[in-house]
């Protein structure tokens, strides 16, 4: 028989159109990286009842020949089946072994042994040294098992490469963010940032959701009422502080101000949907700590602060 053992199944990858992973992999690990040094090997002179047996014991269905550390030939199960049934089992391995072998080198790259097994559809490759002396065998299984365990740690280099790019947000940091008188298509934009923020760093949505309104609220009404102002936040370990400072008028009577409903906006401030006088009753009823300072021409600083674990409910 010519051939190097029973039939393999194909390997399913591809050497042209596989992923490039695949790819590099396929082309970077060379022969001797995948084959089974250990090699179990018949003698010329020994009997296929003997190679029976090594195959039996060994669960492998192939065995090279060698004469020292030549290979002269291969043995297979098929061999030992037909010289069962033809009663001559007890002859010399090197009467009927197969003397026709194809080989692989150690130096090649597996995309060689890969082609070979689709190819040729052997079980098993003897692989020689540059000496032409037997130094491995190489089978389906090996070539499978080395890319699946190359691949794993790929992706295993490739998740923590990964991590360090995006790294988790730090617990403290601090953002700011101006707002410019009357400048209705950016209002909201520091509110959109600061929940975003929140968002990654995986806070309950019910706390977010009162930093958000207590960001909105003031943020517009730096936006209605001020001449421009800056939005301030503070994301620390267990709260975030929102600090609104604005240039501006100021507020006359700050009491009543924090009562729902007064505003002071116009009518056309009113027709755009804003100015309906809840912005900072609004923020105090969802902030844990809330103060404002205000002086007559010269501007107001609201500070709210929300505790991470807090318990406080909108109300």
């Amino acid at each position: 028989m010519c051939d190097n053992a029973v039939l393999s199944e194909d390997i399913p990858i591809s050497t042209v159109d596989s992923p490039s992973v695949v790819l590099e992999l396929i082309y970077q690990l060379k022969i001797k990286d995948v084959m089974n040094s250990a090699i179990i090997t018949a003698g010329k002179t020994d009997s296929l009842r003997r190679v029976q047996g090594m195959m039996r014991e060994n669960y492998i269905t192939g065995l090279p020949v060698t004469d020292g550390r030549e290979l002269v030939g291969i043995i297979s199960i098929e061999d030992i089946i037909v010289a069962l049934e033809r009663g001559y089992i007890d002859s010399p391995v090197e009467e009927y072994m197969t003397r026709n072998v194809i080989v692989l080198e150690e130096d090649m790259p597996i995309s060689f042994a890969i082609s070979y097994l689709n190819k040729y559809r052997y079980g098993r490759f003897p692989v020689l040294s540059k000496k032409k002396e037997l130094v491995g065998i190489l089978t389906s299984k090996d070539v499978i098992r080395t890319l699946l365990m190359k691949m794993n740690r790929e992706v295993l280099r490739l998740e923590k490469l990964h991590q360090k790019e995006v790294r988790p947000p730090e617990m403290y940091s601090d953002m700011s963010f101006t707002t410019v008188r009357f400048d209705f298509e950016l209002a909201g934009r520091a509110s959109t940032e600061i929940k975003k923020a929140l968002k990654q760093r995986d806070i309950d949505p019910k706390i977010i959701r009162r930093i958000a309104i207590a960001s909105y609220e003031l943020e517009i009404n730096q936006v209605v009422h001020s001449l421009g102002g800056t939005m301030n936040y503070s994301l620390q370990p267990d709260k975030v502080i929102i600090v609104a400072n604005d240039t501006g008028p100021g507020i006359a009577d700050i009491s009543l101000a924090l009562q729902e409903g007064w505003s002071t906006a116009n009518d056309w401030i009113r027709s755009l949907g804003f100015g309906a006088g809840m912005g900072l009753a609004n923020t105090k009823r969802v902030s844990d700590e809330f103060s404002i300072e205000s002086t007559l021409g010269g501007g107001t600083t609201v500070r709210s602060v929300v505790f991470i674990n807090s318990s406080k409910e909108e109300v």
